[in-house]
């Protein structure tokens, strides 16, 4: 019996620890919004285009993010071009 409870507290304390991270939902619910009305038009299918409108939104929100840090690792690596070194002429 003890350790029926034992293993229960240890399931429930994961569950609370996976539960209380921070969730990141770029893109569902745009996406989620335009496919279920989409889903909902084409059949009565608004669970479903739903679905697939937050996987679809999530893959752009995610590969919209992957090239802004790769433009912006692009500007960091490049050398600042500025001003030109000063030429001294002759006297």
């Amino acid at each position: 019996m003890i350790k029926i409870a034992s293993a229960t507290a240890i399931v429930c304390a994961a569950m609370f620890a996976v539960a209380t991270t921070p969730a990141s939902a770029k893109g569902c619910l745009k996406g989620a919004a335009v496919g279920g009305v989409g889903g909902h038009f084409a059949g009565h299918h608004g669970l479903i285009g739903a679905a697939a409108g937050c996987a679809v939104g999530h893959h752009m929100a995610s590969k919209k993010d992957k090239a802004a840090a790769a433009q912006a690792q692009a500007a960091q690596a490049q050398p600042a071009q500025g001003a030109a070194p000063a030429q001294h002429s002759k006297p």
